[in-house]
C-alpha cells in the first residue's frame, strides 16, 4: 500500500485507526502514534470538525484527548493567522529574524548531509514519501535558521515544495516560529533531544552541547555551502477545455479543497481549478501534484481538471452560471457564492497574537458541559 493512499476506503480506514489517547502520549517520538491524516487535512479531503466529531462519537471525552484536540487547534490557529494577515503571512509576522547571513538554503540540508545522522535519514525519507514528522521539521528548521543562519523564507519554500501535506499557513508560521519571527525566541534542539525522540545515539556533533552554548558557535562546516532552491512545476497540459452542462451550477475545487462530501446534494459540474499564477508563486513537486490529482479523481465523481486562472475559467462558463466554492484566502479573487469555511471553533473570532491566547478562548467552548 502507498505511504499515503488516495482512495476513499483507505482514507476512511486511516481515520478509523486514529488513537487520540496514544497520540497524546507518544506523538513526539518518531515512531509515535501519529495519525498520518495531515495530507488529507491539508487538501481538504477531511476537515478538522469531521475529525473531532469522529473521535468524540467513539466515546472519547475532551479532557482525555486534550493533546489531540490541541494539535487540531494549532492547525486552525495557523489558518486564522493567514485569514487575518493575508499576504503579510509571507513576511516576518512579529519581528525580523536576527543574525541572518543569507537568503538561500544550506546544501547540506537539501542533500541530506547535515552531519546529524538521524536528520539526514529523515530528509532522505522525506524525498521518498513526501512526509516529515513534526519534530523532524522543527529540528531541520532549527539548524537551518539558527545555526546555518539562513533566512526562513527560501528553506520554507523548499520544504513546502516536497510536502504532501503542504499547507502554506502551517508551514510558513512554523518556520517563522522556529526562526524567532513569530515567537519570542529562536528554537533549537540539542543532540540529546534528537537522540531521545528519533531513537538515535549519535555523539560529538555540533549539536552535542548545552543549550547555553549551542547557538554561540560559528556556522558548522556541513551547513556553510548554500544555494537558491530550484523549484519548478509542470502543470497538466491539454486541461484547458471543459465539457460542462450550462444548465447546472459549477462546484469549484482547488488543491486546498477536495472534500468529497461538499455539496453532494447539488447536481453540478465539478471542476478542479489549478491556477498557474498560484503554482508559479508556490510551486510543488511532481509527486505532490500527482497526489492532488489522484485525490481529486478518486474522491470526487466526475471531476474535471482545468489548468488556468479563474478569469479564464469564467470565459468558458455561461453568463450568470452559478459558481460555488469554499471561502479561503486563496479563493478571494473567485466570483460566485462562497460557502462558509468549516472552522473547528467558529465561536472564537478575531486575531490572536499567540496560540495560547487562542487556546484560552477555545477552552471556554471545548469543555462547556463536560
Amino acid at each position: 500500500m502507498p505511504f499515503f493512499p488516495t482512495d476513499p476506503a483507505s482514507i476512511r480506514q486511516r481515520l478509523q485507526q486514529a488513537d487520540p489517547v496514544a497520540y497524546g502520549k507518544t506523538r513526539n517520538f518518531i515512531d509515535g502514534a501519529v495519525t498520518r491524516l495531515s495530507p488529507y487535512i491539508s487538501r481538504g479531503v477531511i476537515t478538522l470538525p469531521e475529525i473531532r466529531d469522529h473521535v468524540l462519537a467513539r466515546g472519547y471525552k475532551p479532557p482525555s484527548i486534550e493533546k489531540f484536540l490541541q494539535e487540531l487547534a494549532w492547525r486552525e490557529y495557523f489558518q486564522r493567522v493567514w485569514w487575518h494577515k493575508g499576504d503579510a503571512l509571507f513576511s516576518s509576522l512579529k519581528q525580523e529574524q536576527t543574525d541572518v547571513l543569507h537568503y538561500q538554503v544550506p546544501v547540506g540540508i537539501r542533500t541530506a548531509a547535515t552531519g546529524i545522522a538521524a536528520l539526514d535519514e529523515q530528509i532522505r525519507q522525506f524525498y521518498a514519501t513526501g512526509y516529515l514528522h513534526n519534530h523532524a521539521r522543527m529540528y531541520i528548521a532549527g539548524i537551518t535558521c539558527n545555526l546555518a543562519r539562513a533566512h526562513w523564507w527560501q528553506p520554507s519554500r523548499w520544504m513546502y515544495y516536497h510536502l504532501l501535506d503542504g499547507d502554506l499557513a502551517s508551514n510558513t508560521c512554523s518556520w517563522q516560529w522556529v526562526a524567532g519571527s513569530f515567537s519570542s525566541k529562536k528554537y533549537i534542539a540539542n543532540q540529546e533531544n534528537i537522540n531521545h525522540y528519533l531513537h538515535s545515539n549519535q555523539r560529538h556533533t555540533y549539536l552535542d552541547q548545552s543549550y547555553d552554548t549551542i547557538l554561540q558557535q560559528p556556522v558548522p562546516p556541513q551547513l556553510q555551502a548554500t544555494e537558491e532552491p530550484q523549484l519548478s512545476i509542470q502543470l497538466p497540459t491539454n486541461s484547458n477545455r471543459l465539457l460542462t452542462d450550462p444548465s447546472l451550477p459549477v462546484c469549484l475545487y482547488t488543491s486546498y479543497w477536495l472534500n468529497p462530501g461538499w455539496r453532494q446534494e447539488t447536481t453540478a459540474n465539478r471542476i478542479l481549478l489549478l491556477e498557474p499564477d498560484h503554482f508559479n508563486r508556490f510551486p510543488v513537486s511532481s509527486n505532490v501534484l500527482q497526489f492532488i490529482l489522484d485525490l481529486a479523481r478518486q474522491n470526487i465523481s466526475g471531476i474535471q481538471v482545468f489548468v488556468g486562472n479563474f478569469h479564464e475559467l469564467q470565459q468558458q462558463l455561461q453568463p450568470g452560471q452559478p459558481v460555488y466554492y469554499p471561502d479561503h484566502p486563496l479563493h478571494r479573487h473567485f466570483r460566485g457564492t462562497a460557502d462558509p469555511y468549516p472552522w473547528l471553533f467558529p465561536e472564537v473570532q478575531g486575531y490572536h497574537g499567540s496560540f495560547f491566547s487562542f487556546w484560552k478562548k477555545v477552552e471556554r467552548y471545548l469543555y462547556r458541559g463536560v
